[in-house]
């Protein structure tokens, strides 16, 4: 059942133009589960020990299949989640610049993980506070296994900080080439001051930023690391559609078996 049909959600969501700024918000965050789960995915069989390898290879799975629940939900009527996941262009995406980054060296991977999982822990915070329990329930399912991806990020980031000027020079020059991408994870969706208006979301993006950025913040400084200087502006643009040559690079290898034969029943 879509969200705006749930028993709890005509009174806020009954107007057309809310019902579609939930779609791009849902559209939005699909896509971000879904080419991080494709990046983290690349690291089979090449992580640094068997440990990691197996965990990650489930977190690749784990983000894929929350971006198959939230396709469900974006998909309008009669519309296919796969054809979502599989039949745009990359223009039509609406991930975050961070996620389709190519995936460097262990050390930038896990900040992209450790950066991109608590801004999704400060997402799910505030569906999970909606007064509407269709979000919170939605927010509560993905948590449950996000939790333990940002037990992975953790461990590993400490890890890495921790070892040695070489390996914390790595961090710090992936947490500064990446840093401003992650603050852009927060890059509003269409149409949020409607679902902040409704009742149907108890903070929006620019607070949600503002949370993420108090919670990680204190925590880098404890390892040693610094946050860029120019660290309240952030470079975006995946909202709108505007990506870096790696998207296109990753859909084409992503989709290349289900444009074999679209009409295929897989």
């Amino acid at each position: 059942m879509a969200l705006w049909a749930a028993p709890d959600a005509p009174a806020v969501l009954g107007d057309g133009a809310r019902r579609e700024a939930l779609r791009a918000m849902l559209l939005a965050w699909a896509d971000d589960e879904l080419i991080l789960g494709h990046r983290h995915s690349e690291w089979t069989g090449v992580a640094p020990d068997i440990e990691s390898d197996v965990a990650l290879s489930s977190i690749a799975q784990d983000e894929l299949g929350h971006a198959r629940l939230l396709y469900e939900q974006a998909a309008a009527e009669g519309q296919s989640p796969d054809r979502l996941a599989f039949g745009r262009r990359p223009e039509a995406f609406r991930n975050a610049t961070l996620v389709e980054r190519e995936n460097g060296d262990w050390a930038s991977t896990i900040v992209r993980i450790w950066l991109y999982d608590h801004a999704d822990a400060a997402r799910l915070a505030v569906l999970a506070d909606s007064p509407l329990g269709s979000f919170a329930a939605l927010a509560r399912t993905l948590g449950r296994e996000e939790k333990y991806h940002r037990l992975f990020a953790d461990a590993w980031l400490e890890r890495l900080a921790r070892a040695g000027d070489d390996s914390r020079g790595r961090v710090q020059a992936a947490l500064d080439a990446l840093w401003r991408e992650a603050l852009a994870v927060f890059e509003p969706s269409p149409g949020e001051e409607a679902l902040l208006a409704a009742g149907a979301l108890v903070a929006g993006a620019a607070e949600q930023a503002v949370r993420w950025a108090s919670a990680v913040v204190p925590r880098l400084e404890a390892l040693g690391l610094r946050v860029p200087p120019e660290r309240d502006v952030p470079v975006g643009g995946g909202r709108s559609g505007r990506h870096t040559p790696a998207l296109a690079a990753l859909l084409d290898e992503m989709t290349s078996v289900s444009r074999s034969d679209p009409e295929a029943r897989w």
